[in-house]
């Protein structure tokens, strides 16, 4: 049985993979040249639990890397990592948490400075950004996750990899309202959305028309309006609702 087993595994080592990552060439469990396993299997829900518990228990490299590559590429970078290009990237959870709380802090600030500048009664606001709209978010995104696997199931994608999409392109999102939010410092009474929607819809559009390229273009656009409206208004709703309930 010993012998069956070292035969098996000697088999398994001389086989040559190519790397998903950096595109050499190897025998083995993971990559000579960058490390990464060079045996990437297909995103589940699994994966995507054991990388929560991995982004509380290590620190992630690739972080600016990757936010450049969600600003250039958007749609091709997530592609590319549910492919099997993933060693180079911040994990989809860590970068969405990350860029989350960034967002929380920075609109807590926002809002404390136009309250001392402009004294405007605003305190359940930035009470909100700073003690419960990361944990919203993080209760939302499955929601936001389904309605974006039911209107693209055709694709073939699973509910995790949507998932995959779905953080990477909500880490941008978080960083877009922070420097939106910058403009209440000059027009306090600016009521953001009417920002955030235009410059959302074109992000999540160009998003979604590269990662879902076999797609007819007019078919995500339309796709991608009813994602962003009903993202913006649940989140409306539930923001008000959070910050009825603590003002």
């Amino acid at each position: 049985m010993l012998i069956v087993q070292q035969k098996v595994t000697m088999k398994h080592s001389s086989v040559i993979h190519t790397c998903k990552s950096c595109g050499s060439s190897g025998r083995g469990n993971f990559c000579s040249h960058c490390g990464q396993s060079l045996n990437t299997k297909r995103i589940t829900v699994t994966e995507l639990i054991r990388e929560i518990y991995h982004y509380f228990t290590h620190i992630e490299k690739g972080f600016l890397f990757t936010l450049k590559q969600l600003v250039i590429a958007p749609g091709l970078m997530q592609r590319t990592y549910i492919q099997g290009k993933r060693n180079i990237h911040q994990k989809p959870f860590s970068m969405f948490l990350i860029c989350a709380t960034i967002s929380a802090v920075s609109r807590y600030w926002i809002f404390n400075a136009i309250i001392h500048y402009y004294h405007t009664d605003i305190v359940s606001e930035a009470k909100f950004f700073h003690e419960y709209m990361v944990m919203m978010f993080i209760l939302l995104v499955p929601v936001y996750v389904l309605i974006t696997y039911l209107l693209f199931y055709k694709s073939g994608c699973n509910y995790a990899e949507i998932g995959v999409l779905i953080l990477y392109m909500a880490a941008i999102f978080f960083l877009l309202a922070v420097l939106i939010g910058f403009l209440k410092l000059i027009f306090p009474h600016l009521d953001t959305v009417y920002v955030e929607f235009p410059v959302y819809i074109i992000y999540i559009t160009i998003t979604l028309v590269n990662f879902f390229k076999t797609m007819p273009r007019w078919q995500v656009a339309i796709k991608s309006l009813i994602i962003i409206t009903a993202i913006i208004l649940i989140n409306q709703v539930m923001e008000d609702l959070l910050i009825g309930i603590i003002s």
